[in-house]
């Protein structure tokens, strides 16, 4: 493996919050996408009291070679995960949470009615927030009527789109609509094999058409695409009116995952910065460590 540059570091950060993230995420056996693809701002989230949820299993219907998930026959969905991870989330007091999955081909509707599930138990549930009003000293908690918004980052559902009305349809639609279309054209034959770029613009593009949800991709950039394919994929994501983009530098999880073809310095993160706003890209989050959910509420509340 490539020696990975110092300014990719992340410092291990081990504090009273964090171990309080693990202890919920543990009570309510949920898996998080920080721990499955090793997020290297895993630390850094968790200090902040947040996490991304990772629902439908732990293993892949997919062997995207990017990613560190596993390609295995998954178990069957929990029926108990929409609740637990709704109290999850009320027990770590989120005004925002992400909640992505596993790809799970295996059903029918590729688990849209469980995510819609998740957000509805997430959505109907009230928040324990202390007013700041009260006096530093005071215990008192007051139960505001305020759901938690809601990011979901999704597979594609083979592009089905009675699939996709499940989630944005229901009473209970996530707030963001998030689909990673990962990296260019060229090189979905290398780094994902079972997806279709074309099917991936259409997923948001029919959100967008179809809901007043606010739409998000993300690319990660270091697999040899050329600063032009960027230039035409950004285009291709303006087109479909994509409110929010994200873009990372890729780090090759182990060795048996595709290697590292260029790390982009800061300067020419900060090139792809000029890039998006050029082509028109409103709101966008753009840096070595960015990740599809990094800074998620930041993000949308300026878009």
């Amino acid at each position: 493996m490539t020696r990975l540059p110092e300014y990719l570091k992340r410092p291990i950060i081990d504090t009273e919050k964090t171990k309080n993230v693990r202890r919920i995420l543990k009570t309510h056996c949920l898996s998080t996408v920080c721990e499955s693809a090793r997020c290297p701002n895993k630390n850094e989230c968790y200090t902040k009291n947040t996490a991304t949820f990772l629902i439908m299993g732990d293993v892949c219907t997919r062997n995207c070679r990017f990613c560190n998930i596993s390609c295995e026959t998954p178990q069957p969905l929990n029926e108990n995960e929409p609740k637990n991870v709704a109290k999850a989330i009320q027990e770590l007091n989120l005004t925002y949470a992400v909640i992505t999955s596993v790809t799970r081909d295996d059903l029918p509707d590729g688990g849209a009615e469980h995510f819609s599930n998740c957000i509805k138990e997430v959505k109907s549930k009230k928040q324990n927030v202390k007013s700041e009003r009260e006096p530093q000293n005071c215990s008192t908690i007051r139960l505001f009527d305020f759901s938690t918004k809601i990011e979901i980052l999704t597979p594609d559902f083979k592009g089905d789109t009675k699939s996709l009305d499940t989630i944005i349809k229901s009473i209970y639609p996530p707030d963001v609509f998030n689909h990673n279309i990962e990296t260019v054209p060229r090189l979905y034959k290398t780094a994902r094999p079972q997806a279709i770029y074309q099917r991936s613009l259409d997923v948001l593009k029919y959100v967008k058409d179809n809901s007043e949800i606010l739409t998000k991709s993300g690319i990660m950039v270091g697999l040899g695409e050329t600063f032009e394919e960027l230039k035409q994929t950004l285009k291709d994501l303006k087109n479909i009116s994509c409110d929010i983009v994200t873009i990372g530098q890729y780090i090759q999880p182990s060795k048996e995952h595709l290697p590292v073809e260029k790390y982009y310095t800061l300067e020419e993160f900060e090139e792809l910065k000029i890039l998006a706003k050029q082509v028109g890209i409103k709101t966008y989050q753009i840096g070595a460590l960015v990740r599809s959910s990094y800074n998620a509420a930041e993000t949308a509340k300026i878009s």
